[in-house]
């Protein structure tokens, strides 16, 4: 009885003190609410009731909505249910799984593959699975959450090195090297082992990582190297299979790992690379191991995205990203002077990029001018801290393939009304 007298007031002090720590989110700028959106991926979008043209989706070249995909995951639904049923490892390794990382190796030209039911989960079981507490992690200071939270959880001795800054990376390859020793030879199996993991693309900024210094660099200590290619597959190089291959590494990263949710139209994340590499995963991943597969709906989607992403409607879809991307940025350089125009992030990458980031600074600015934009009929939500530093927020303008002139004149109609200055 006494228990139970004490129960309500035990989940009212637990609730006023989330209640508080509400309230000081609200006050730094940083509280976040759930917005529904009652329409497909599309520039266009209606949400809470609101038609609004749509800046903020990672949906690079419009597959989100492409009747391709969405017959493909129809067939699935209809041949293999809603649910895989079980852990890929137990009753759940459909076929469609095996479809489609054998398409996704033979796009990204590698021996295999696996697929993971997130992006998240890719790079926790990966990491997790090739680094403990013995092995040094370094990682660029602008890595997504992802990876940061995997190399907490994966123990070991973590360093970072400045965005994009191969000297300081070089220093800390030093360092680590220092501890571990040379090796006696490439399988000593005793030396605690070294990974780097950038992105190839990264997320908020929109800039390039430097992955030919970075290789280079790796094969000079003798680390290992991972890039998350997310934001860069479907986007670059000969074949759309990203960064790596624009730059012609492909073959000397041990570890590419990428989402199936942003260009290519689907959900999910996998991780590319040697054969022993993913039969490994397939034994030490936990996030792998101990999931439920993904549904086969989303699994033949994504398989569907990567034929799409190979084909010449894929090369054209690209082109014509990239020709948004040139005419909105040089319209934001040479727009007219207005209250206090955007600032631009510097473009610090010799390619395009999908992401345009408008710098504001203040968190509650950005808030401010993001449901500005809003009542205008653009939707570009702020970001803030967590996701970049304190006194960082900016709206990240993203472009897809989709968006059409009219749509940029609207946007720039929207943003010449604003005032982005504190």
């Amino acid at each position: 009885m006494a228990g139970g007298r004490l129960r309500p007031a035990i989940m009212s002090a637990f609730n006023q003190e989330l209640a508080r720590r509400l309230a000081a989110l609200r006050e730094q700028g940083l509280y976040r609410e759930l917005r529904r959106v009652d329409s497909p991926q599309a520039p266009h979008l209606e949400v809470d009731g609101q038609a609004l043209l749509n800046f903020s989706s990672n949906d690079y070249l419009g597959l989100a909505n492409e009747p391709a995909l969405k017959e493909a995951a129809c067939q699935a639904v209809q041949r293999y249910g809603a649910g895989a049923g079980a852990a890929r490892l137990t009753c759940g390794s459909l076929a469609p799984h095996h479809e489609l990382e054998e398409a996704l190796a033979a796009f990204k030209g590698a021996a295999a593959a696996l697929s993971f039911s997130t992006g998240y989960a890719a790079a926790l079981g990966a990491i997790g699975a090739l680094v403990g507490k013995d092995d040094f992690l370094i990682l660029d200071k602008l890595v997504h959450a992802c990876i940061v939270d995997a190399a907490r959880l994966a123990g070991a001795k973590l360093r970072i090195f400045a965005h994009n800054d191969t000297e300081d990376l070089e220093h800390i390859l030093q360092w680590a090297e220092r501890q571990v020793g040379r090796p006696k030879s490439t399988a000593d199996a005793s030396r605690p082992r070294v990974l780097v993991v950038t992105e190839s693309v990264f997320s908020m900024d929109g800039d390039q990582a430097p992955l030919r210094e970075l290789v280079a660099l790796k094969e000079k200590y003798g680390a290992w190297l991972m890039v998350d290619e997310a934001h860069a597959t479907g986007l670059y190089g000969p074949n759309r299979r990203g960064l790596a291959e624009e730059l012609g590494v492909s073959e000397q990263i041990e570890v590419q790992m990428g989402t199936l949710g942003k260009a290519l139209g689907a959900a999910g994340g996998y991780i590319c690379g040697s054969r022993t590499l993913i039969q490994y995963l397939v034994n030490r991943a936990r996030t792998f191991l101990f999931s439920t597969s993904p549904v086969p709906a989303a699994v033949a989607a994504a398989t569907a995205g990567i034929r799409f992403v190979q084909s010449t409607a894929g090369q054209q879809r690209r082109n014509l990203l990239w020709q948004r991307v040139s005419d909105l940025r040089s319209a934001l350089a040479n727009q007219a002077p207005g209250p206090r125009p955007p600032a631009l992030a510097p473009l610090r990458s010799p390619l395009p990029g999908a992401i345009i980031p408008l710098l504001v600074g203040d968190e509650n600015r950005a808030v401010q001018i993001s449901a500005a934009l809003r009542s205008r009929g653009i939707f570009i939500p702020a970001i803030r801290y967590p996701s970049v530093a304190r006194g960082q927020a900016r709206l990240r303008l993203t472009l897809t393939a989709g968006h059409s002139l009219a749509d940029l004149e609207q946007l720039l109609a929207a943003l010449r009304t604003l005032d982005f200055g504190a």
